[in-house]
């Protein structure tokens, strides 16, 4: 008689849950970006949640909060009531690598709730055309033979394209100067100058550069290829194991209820197999994802352990 009670609760309060995923939404849900409008992280929340809209059947309004590197949106995004009506466009850098450089005022593994990945950011290895290295075992052959001798720039100290050159030196076994800058715009054009010899950035920040000849591409970050840069090897190929990239996905404060997750994962990894959609992220020199709020955070641990293990590696912290 009790199993048959504790049977009947269970199945009363599955039906619940399913009522209720189906009902959300009920009134506009608004998207947090903790960037400003234009950015890459904003432009594929918008992107999806525009294809959201018919599905639910109500608005998604998009709010821009951008500041600190995506922390300031980022914390006002958890402390949200957990009810699905808030959601957060995040990414690598305020959710995987701020909070491993310096203080934040949100824990990034359990202050959210995983939704869906959107995208993956790769960056690609480029080199000034005047550097006499055409692949990546001529350009590590390069440093080892001059130590010290050569340059890397990046867009900050701490900054994504920082921690993956701090990655592929280490790997490489290779010895050459940091040249921090304001952001990879500068970064990119002292390279293109030939005031530095190699950077690592992302597809958008060198792709003009490399087609008009000004600088070599020489492999992508990610452990498989590109879709964003379909002609080029992998980091990898070369030193096994290496692998760094940026990452978009849309989250939610912590305590979101489950059934609402899964519905929206679902959702989302349907709007990111449309076509229109991936040639638009490819355009951006994203790679289209899609996996499940599981899946997703897993991602997230390994994403957050990697940058913990490179920040410890190269002894950086911000505060």
């Amino acid at each position: 008689m009790k199993n048959s009670v504790r049977v009947a609760m269970l199945l009363a309060f599955a039906c619940m849950s399913t009522a209720f995923a189906q009902s959300y939404p009920n009134r506009p849900v608004r998207v947090i970006i903790p960037w400003p409008p234009g950015q890459a992280t904003d432009l594929a929340a918008r992107m999806v949640s525009e294809k959201l809209v018919p599905v639910l059947g109500q608005p998604l309004v998009m709010d821009n909060k951008p500041g600190a590197g995506g922390t300031i949106g980022s914390e006002f995004a958890s402390k949200q009531p957990a009810d699905g009506y808030t959601l957060l466009a995040g990414s690598s850098g305020p959710i995987s690598i701020s909070p491993n450089v310096q203080k934040v005022p949100y824990d990034p593994l359990k202050d959210f709730a995983t939704i869906c990945l959107l995208a993956v950011n790769p960056y690609v290895l480029v080199v000034n055309s005047s550097v006499p290295a055409k692949n990546v075992p001529e350009l590590i052959a390069l440093l080892r033979a001059n130590p010290g001798k050569y340059s890397f720039s990046s867009s900050g100290s701490g900054a994504s394209s920082h921690l993956a050159s701090v990655l592929f030196n280490s790997m490489a076994n290779v010895s050459a100067v940091h040249v921090p800058y304001k952001g990879s715009s500068p970064s990119v054009t002292d390279l293109v100058s030939g005031q530095v010899a190699y950077t690592i950035e992302t597809v958008p920040g060198i792709i003009s550069f490399v087609k008009s000849g000004r600088l070599r591409a020489l492999a992508v970050s990610t452990a498989k290829r590109s879709a964003a840069m379909p002609g080029l090897g992998t980091i990898a190929d070369d030193l096994p194991g290496y692998e760094m990239s940026g990452w978009i996905g849309l989250m939610a404060p912590a305590g979101m209820p489950n059934e609402l997750r899964a519905r929206l994962s679902a959702e989302i990894r349907k709007i990111l197999q449309d076509p229109d959609i991936r040639s638009r992220f490819i355009a951006l020199g994203l790679d289209p994802a899609g996996n499940t709020p599981e899946e997703y955070a897993e991602f997230l641990k390994r994403q957050n352990d990697r940058y913990a293990s490179i920040v410890k590696q190269a002894n950086l912290k911000l505060d």
